[in-house]
């Protein structure tokens, strides 16, 4: 994609933030006076954000990636280009970040029925994210690819991921029951130097691998391997990815809460929530966009949701991240948005020009409740529900914004990106929390290990089975 200055200021994602205040909410609406009563608080939760760049002890690593993999892109590019030479199917093992990313990418870039072209109308290889262990998921897919003619990409860092490793194991016994040597159909995403998949890469002569970096967790990990090796596969252009987030990094390092849309955007969700909006609807208008909702609502959710600030005082924080799809959803959740409780924040992503139009035909001229449509396109038609949905929202006293995208491509995703995880950043901050762990993933993660034998977790097998055992209120 080549991008003149002139081009990327085309592309610029905008924030509207007009129903958000008390101009048009009224009462319910944030003033400028607040606002304003919160600009020292904002710098100072971006002073936090930009003096701990890069700081893998923190986690902040992510916030270097559109600079600092050049030759990692290379390598992607050349692997992804011998990877759609040689296979028929690209599988991603992983979950949470490690799917997720892949997911949304994929769909946001993609033909939406891409595994459903001939492979003479598409640039890469069928291609499927298992991101679960349901076991009837597991059979059915491998209903539908040959193993002898499908590269696996397992992703974890720690190689100790149960459902991604229990994945390999059904995987890698397959290839070998296929007569295949199983480094030539898998890719590891893991640590440099640590980890099971490190051991396991040695163990099989040496499997073709990619670095996740210390300081990069899996919900900021997109712009990373993680996501890039599945995007190239694809024929992503990963590079203009990768500008687009730097372009919006370079737009939010100034501290002016007015043109730093990110960080905009978290001081306008602060306040809600401070004010008991504990519940952030995500609403993209395009179907390419319906798996952002997905992605962004592990990245909200994991980074907000703690009961403990960094002095160590109990604070249980967070905003419930829910998705929703224009237009599908006006008939299905707006009804509760509209008349329900003041409890949400919509936020809409909204496409300024979509790749079709698809016009409409004239017809049924003897009804006019489906004769006006003629002469329009689709995207109109899209486009005016988008608006008249915020439009009835702002009318009913309720708090949404806009994130407009000129078109869907990879330059804005990137940006797209790079804004929701500073836009999280600077909320976590603000709030004085760790935005980096999920000290409440482990909890299930150890009953996990307990419950199938796993050694060292003998005492906490005990307590399990006697709670199993203790069920007085099924009916």
């Amino acid at each position: 994609m080549k991008l003149t200055d002139e081009r990327r200021r085309q592309l610029r994602i905008t924030l509207d933030y007009t129903n958000m205040t008390d101009k048009y909410l009224g009462a319910r609406g944030i003033s400028q006076r607040t606002l304003d009563g919160y600009k020292w608080f904002s710098k100072q939760a971006h002073a936090y954000v930009m003096q701990n760049r890069g700081k893998d002890e923190l986690f902040m690593g992510w916030t270097e990636l559109p600079y600092n993999q050049t030759e990692v892109v290379k390598d992607i590019i050349a692997t992804a280009r011998a990877i759609r030479k040689k296979f028929e199917a690209f599988v991603v093992l992983g979950i949470g970040g490690s799917a997720l990313g892949p997911t949304m990418a994929f769909n946001a870039l993609c033909h939406l029925h891409y595994n459903d072209l001939p492979r003479t109308k598409r640039k890469g290889p069928r291609f499927f994210v298992e991101d679960n262990v349901d076991p009837v998921r597991m059979k059915e897919l491998l209903d539908v690819i040959d193993v002898k003619k499908t590269c696996f990409n397992v992703i974890s860092k720690s190689g100790a991921t149960s459902e991604t490793m229990a994945q390999y194991l059904i995987i890698s016994d397959l290839l070998r029951k296929a007569g295949v040597d199983v480094k030539d159909h898998v890719i590891f995403t893991t640590d440099a130097s640590r980890g099971n998949l490190v051991k396991i890469s040695k163990e099989l002569g040496g499997v073709k691998s990619f670095v996740l970096g210390d300081g990069v967790g899996g919900r900021f990990s997109e712009l990373s391997p993680v996501g890039l090796l599945p995007a190239a596969v694809l024929g992503i252009d990963i590079k203009a990815m990768l500008k687009g987030a730097a372009y919006m990094d370079r737009i939010c390092k100034i501290n002016d809460l007015r043109k730093n849309p990110a960080l905009l955007a978290a001081t306008l969700q602060f306040i809600a929530m401070s004010e008991g909006k504990n519940i952030g609807v995500l609403m993209p208008y395009s179907d390419n966009l319906r798996y952002v909702s997905d992605w962004y609502a592990q990245l909200w959710a994991e980074s907000l949701g703690k009961n403990e600030t960094l002095a160590g005082k109990p604070c249980n924080v967070g905003q419930t991240p829910v998705k929703a799809l224009g237009v599908t959803d006006q008939h299905s959740q707006v009804q509760l948005y509209t008349e329900g409780p003041y409890d949400k924040v919509v936020t809409f992503l909204s496409v300024g020009s979509y790749k079709e139009k698809s016009p409409i035909p004239h017809g049924c001229e003897n009804i006019p409740d489906v004769s006006f449509l003629g002469g329009h396109t689709m995207e109109e038609l899209i486009q005016a529900e988008n608006k008249a949905t915020a439009y009835a929202l702002t009318k009913a006293g309720r708090l949404n914004y806009t994130i407009n995208l000129p078109e869907v491509n990879e330059f804005t995703l990137g940006q797209l990106l790079f804004f929701f995880e500073l836009q999280t950043a600077y909320a976590g901050a603000m709030f004085n929390i760790n935005t980096f762990n999920q000290p409440g993933v482990e909890a299930g993660k150890k009953a996990t290990f307990a419950l199938l034998g796993k050694p060292g977790y003998e005492a906490q097998k005990t307590e399990l089975d006697k709670a199993a055992s203790d069920r007085d209120y099924i009916v």
